[in-house]
């Protein structure tokens, strides 16, 4: 199943938002629309309505531990780096929660060498 036209439109306003800090551009990242800067990948659309985040691993850790987010698993293999955050009942609310995650993201993935 795609994601909805809700989580596409919170992606894109993610987007506008972030162009402030660096060049973000919308695309499909493992068939599914995502944000890159550059060739990199800071995060993408679940099929169920999440958003997946690249995070340093420790964060990563934290956030399953807490609750917050859940482990991300491409066929057999549960990513390091990535996890997945679920869209909440307030569309405001998951909005600024999201855009701070993609933020930390995008700031992670513009630190890798």
């Amino acid at each position: 199943m795609a994601p909805s036209q809700a989580a596409l439109d919170l992606l894109h306003g993610i987007a506008v938002t972030l162009q402030a800090e660096a060049p973000i551009t919308v695309g499909t990242m493992f068939r599914s629309p995502g944000l890159r800067t550059g060739t990199r990948i800071v995060a993408f659309l679940g099929f169920d309505d999440t958003l997946i985040v690249k995070l340093p691993r420790a964060r990563a850790v934290t956030l399953v531990q807490e609750g917050t987010a859940e482990p991300v698993t491409m066929g057999t293999r549960t990513m390091r780096e990535w996890v997945s955050l679920p869209v909440g009942a307030d569309p405001a609310a998951t909005r600024e929660a999201w855009t701070g995650f993609a933020r930390e993201a995008l700031a992670y993935v513009r630190s890798i060498p």
